[in-house]
């Protein structure tokens, strides 16, 4: 069976989640992908999700409303069974050494991409 995951674009800028958007759909052929435009509709989205599917974040870390650190720490309150299926990538312009350093140490982020996406390398990481 083909690895089928579902992503879920957590962005807030509209000119990132469409262009995200399209090269995902172009490399990993996706008919949809799931937008929050905050890590609390993120987090909303995760609580309701009943699907087995495995699930792909990417994950922005300057939004409004709750920003992509709050986002981690709410994430590590959620059910395990929600944390066994998905895997967080944290997709940011942010060049601050710090905050590379914090990503970098969180455990649930598998890697920090830059933007825009460099989808060939997304794809050998996943």
């Amino acid at each position: 069976m083909e690895f089928k995951p579902l992503f879920l674009l957590i962005e807030d800028n509209l000119i990132d989640q469409i262009v995200t958007q399209q090269l995902l759909k172009k490399v990993f052929h996706v008919e949809e992908i799931i937008i929050a435009n905050n890590g609390q509709e993120g987090i909303e989205w995760l609580n309701t999700y009943k699907n087995n599917q495995p699930v792909i974040i990417l994950l922005d870390i300057q939004m409004p409303v709750m920003n992509g650190f709050e986002f981690l720490e709410e994430y590590e309150k959620l059910q395990e069974e929600i944390k066994l299926k998905s895997q967080i990538y944290v997709l940011s312009s942010t060049l601050d050494p710090d905050e590379i350093k914090k990503i970098k140490e969180t455990h649930y982020v598998i890697d920090f991409l830059n933007k825009p996406l460099s989808v060939e390398y997304f794809r050998s990481k996943i």
